[in-house]
């Protein structure tokens, strides 16, 4: 499957919440969410960048597919 190249900063942190993690707190234009022990900051561009957005769900643990479910 090939990574989204429209999704927004703000739907990115609805479908983790989505996902159960919680945001901890925004420090300037990036979001840092946390569940149990992985953390991922989502950065607030218009659109994320195909490559970043890889990046923050490596850092989640989250698979492709079950991120795009969540969208």
């Amino acid at each position: 499957m090939r990574t989204p190249r429209d999704v927004y900063g703000a739907e990115a942190v609805r479908a983790l919440r989505r996902l159960g993690f919680e945001s901890v707190r925004q420090t300037g234009s990036h979001h840092i969410m946390k569940r149990d022990a992985k953390t991922v900051v989502v950065p607030q561009h218009k659109p994320i960048k195909p490559g970043t957005l890889r990046g923050m769900l490596d850092q989640a643990g989250v698979s492709l597919d079950e991120f795009t479910a969540a969208l």
